[in-house]
């Protein structure tokens, strides 16, 4: 029920024509420490100029100035947002004469205040109304430069505001339009990869219908685990190796006895964060470029190390290697790519070259990152 009331204390407060200061013991705080500077100043001059300095009508002066301005802020602010959009001249118009509006009714305000408090400076009857007449002519033009002071220094706050605002918001429309334009490619991937599985069973479904069945088995898993990290486009590479292994396990049901895998994988990377599916195109290009036209018995390694603040990861093959042209790159490295880019820009990288003795290397490199799960973990420690 309290916070109910809080919520709409807040709403029925933001239709206000002006907005309140965000505390006003800070807004108190400013205009006194302003009030107690400008006394002091009053004071040191008139101890210069060889007089004693009278400190409770100083203090007493520079308070009601100040703190009137403290209450008139506010209409000032309302007033400057009101008139923003309108022309110059319009603009120019309308604060010329609420200066004068707001002086004519300041000034008097405030010697009436000080005068109440501390009587004025010279009470005789036939000096009175001389007094009166000059004090108020100079506390007006006073008024009037104070209230376009206060206007000036107010706009720009407002439009400082206004740009980091709008730098916010265009940063969180980048990112977002970068993180769709990530899932795309994600999206990409998922039904490429399961296009290639799918036609790999088909091929068994009437010579080995229990190979094949054991395949959906594994590619329901797999599916499973697609699913569950649908989302994420940064995993720990624990995860990351766990979809890799159970995609190959279909894949070694396909290949059979012609297929050995290794891994080599340091235990100081395998918190590291990496992109999601990010080893399968990969393994996958590995597969049917390299080993698949292979008659005897092929080899694929994959390794992660740490190099400094990088992340290694390496898939090399001992397959047909690359064509005498090159290999054209299909949808899985092209996305490999494109999602490195908006993820690290040039932090990350990709390089494809042939590999010694035959087969193909593909050495991929960004930034090493520990996932946030573990980070925590080890500040637990």
């Amino acid at each position: 029920m309290h916070a109910e009331l809080q919520a709409r204390s807040r709403v029925s407060g933001s239709n206000l024509p002006f907005s309140l200061p965000k505390s006003w013991t800070l807004a108190f705080g400013f205009w006194t420490l302003l009030a107690l500077s400008s006394a002091l100043s009053d004071g040191l001059a008139e101890i210069s100029e060889g007089h004693p300095p009278t400190w409770t009508r100083m203090v007493a002066w520079n308070l009601t100035n100040f703190w009137l301005w403290m209450l008139l802020v506010p209409l000032i602010a309302w007033l400057g947002r009101l008139t923003a959009e309108r022309r110059w001249s319009r603009f120019c118009l309308v604060h010329a004469l609420s200066s004068l509006a707001v002086a004519a009714v300041q000034a008097p305000v405030r010697l009436s205040i000080f005068w109440v408090i501390c009587g004025p400076r010279q009470p005789t009857v036939h000096t009175l109304g001389q007094y009166v007449r000059g004090e108020l002519v100079d506390n007006f033009h006073l008024a009037v430069l104070t209230y376009w002071l206060v206007l000036a220094v107010l706009r720009g706050m407002e439009s400082r505001r206004r740009l980091r605002d709008e730098q916010l918001c265009n940063a969180q429309l980048e990112a977002q339009l970068a993180g769709s334009q990530l899932q795309a490619l994600r999206m990409q991937l998922q039904p490429h990869f399961l296009f290639n599985t799918l036609n790999g069973i088909s091929a068994l479904v009437l010579a080995e219908p229990l190979r094949a069945r054991q395949m959906i088995a594994r590619l329901s898993e797999l599916l499973r685990r697609t699913i569950k990290d649908d989302q994420a486009q940064l995993l720990p590479l624990l995860r990351e190796l766990e979809f890799v292994r159970s995609y190959l396990e279909i894949q070694e049901m396909r290949f059979r006895d012609r297929l050995e895998i290794r891994f080599d994988v340091a235990d100081e990377t395998l918190s590291a964060e990496v992109p999601s599916m990010i080893l399968q195109p990969l393994v996958e290009n590995a597969l049917y470029h390299g080993l698949l036209a292979k008659s005897s018995r092929g080899n694929l390694h994959i390794a992660v190390r740490r190099e400094g603040r990088q992340l290694c990861l390496v898939v090399e093959d001992d397959g047909l290697g690359l064509p005498p042209g090159g290999l054209v790159e299909g949808v899985g490295l092209t996305n490999t790519r494109a999602r490195l880019e908006k993820l690290f820009g040039d932090a990350a990288s990709l390089r494809m070259h042939a590999r010694d003795g035959g087969g193909t290397r593909v050495e991929l490199y960004l930034p090493f990152k520990a996932s946030a799960a573990q980070s925590a973990s080890e500040e637990q420690r």
